[in-house]
């Protein structure tokens, strides 16, 4: 069943497809998300979560072929580049989800969770770079990063990545020089 969640709820919106439609593509029986997940706000969690999971995976083993933490801050851009690539690249899962989602939504505490991982991703390489002003630089990269999503996806162009790396680079270098 979060395997026909994650296909759906990423194409087509978490808000616009109902939970008949999951249990339907699921193939199982009607009983079986009160069963797994309680319902639905449950599995919308759950969907969300295995997206966080699968992108901290990607992030955390593509990190360790970068040799220095100045690298790893740019060589987040070009791990994010990936999925530009990939097959039906529709942005990120937690911008469209929260733009879909009510102020009480439970979408809300799982991008702040996702958000949280972004902010301390940035914020622990510029640390561990000795970036003298770490806070600032970690601001502007997780801006390019959220950019660089956004611009992927509406344009539908994957080569983005190279003028998010080139970005970053370019901050990365202006930060040590201060």
């Amino acid at each position: 069943m979060l395997d026909a969640a994650d296909e759906l709820f990423y194409y087509e919106g978490v808000h616009r497809v109902p939970i008949e439609r999951v249990i339907e593509h699921a193939r199982v029986p009607e009983n079986a998300l009160q069963e797994a997940f309680g319902g639905r706000d449950e599995l919308v969690r759950a969907y969300l979560r295995a997206r966080h999971t699968r992108t901290v995976d990607a992030i955390e083993r593509g990190l360790t072929r970068y040799a220095t933490p100045r690298d790893r801050l740019v060589g987040v851009f070009e791990l994010q580049g990936d999925a530009y690539a990939a097959p039906g690249f529709r942005g990120c899962a937690f911008i469209t989800a929260s733009a879909e989602a009510l102020p009480d939504d439970v979408v809300h505490e799982v991008a702040g969770e996702y958000r949280d991982w972004v902010h301390n991703l940035f914020l622990g390489l510029a640390f561990e770079a000795h970036a003298p002003h770490p806070e600032a630089l970690a601001e502007q990269l997780v801006v390019l990063y959220d950019g660089a999503g956004i611009t992927a996806w509406m344009d539908q162009k994957p080569s983005t990545v190279n003028t998010s790396r080139a970005v970053a680079t370019a901050l990365v270098d202006a930060a040590f020089r201060t």
